[in-house]
């Protein structure tokens, strides 16, 4: 077995929900910033720990546009609730940074935890969590105003450094749920402000406070 698993296990207090022989399926992989785990509707067969760095969740509506549900720090799980649906994934997960993660097949989980009653609780209590989180989405997208919801975004966005790399409006402003013209208007008013530049694609925050200040919190964490 990876020591990993069993320190990062420790670190966030489940070593003794897992049994060794069941660490001894698990294994640790690395996503680099942008790169997908995995897609909306994609067959699921593992489930992940998140151990380190920073996930962004977004779901296709019937619409076609995609919104963001939420973005996601260490310590969380994707993956979870499909496990016990038997269904493919529901929502598409991206890194946002580089980051860890522990998985399991959901046929390990079936034949060694599936009696477990300490794990089943552990289940229950993430995946009511989530749903949650998924209809305090979904109004954020009705009750906020396009202004703060850019805001939360580009705060969301660049955890770690201050420049969000290049990338499209068109799938910005579908990600929070408005119109390219709408979302290119509050930018430019940032970008008047100080608080940020746009230059070849690129989005670098100057004002990290004053974001958060015209956010009110960030909705999205």
């Amino acid at each position: 077995m990876d020591r990993r698993i069993a320190d990062y296990l420790q670190q966030f207090e489940l070593l003794d929900l897992f049994p060794e022989y069941v660490r001894e399926e698990m294994f640790v992989a690395t996503y680099s910033s942008g790169e997908r785990l995995f897609s909306q509707s994609d067959e699921a067969d593992t489930l992940y720990l998140l151990v380190k760095g920073k996930l962004k969740i977004s779901i296709l509506s019937p619409e076609g546009k995609r919104l963001i549900l939420a973005f996601k720090s260490q310590f969380d799980i994707v993956g979870d609730v499909e496990y016990v649906r038997e269904c493919p994934f529901i929502n598409t997960v991206e890194a946002v940074t580089d980051i860890v993660v522990i998985g399991i097949s959901y046929d390990a989980l079936r034949k060694h935890m599936a009696d477990n009653a300490a794990w089943l609780q552990f289940l229950l209590q993430t995946i009511t969590t989530k749903f949650e989180t998924k209809t305090r989405a979904m109004n954020f997208n009705l009750l906020y105003t396009v202004d703060v919801r850019a805001a939360s975004y580009l705060l969301s966005m660049t955890p770690t450094q201050p420049m969000l790399g290049s990338t499209s409006l068109i799938d910005m402003a579908d990600l929070i749920g408005t119109s390219y013209r709408h979302l290119n208007r509050v930018l430019q008013q940032f970008e008047q402000a100080g608080w940020i530049v746009k230059k070849r694609g690129k989005i670098t925050l100057l004002d990290r406070d004053a974001l958060l200040e015209q956010a009110g919190q960030n909705i999205y964490e």
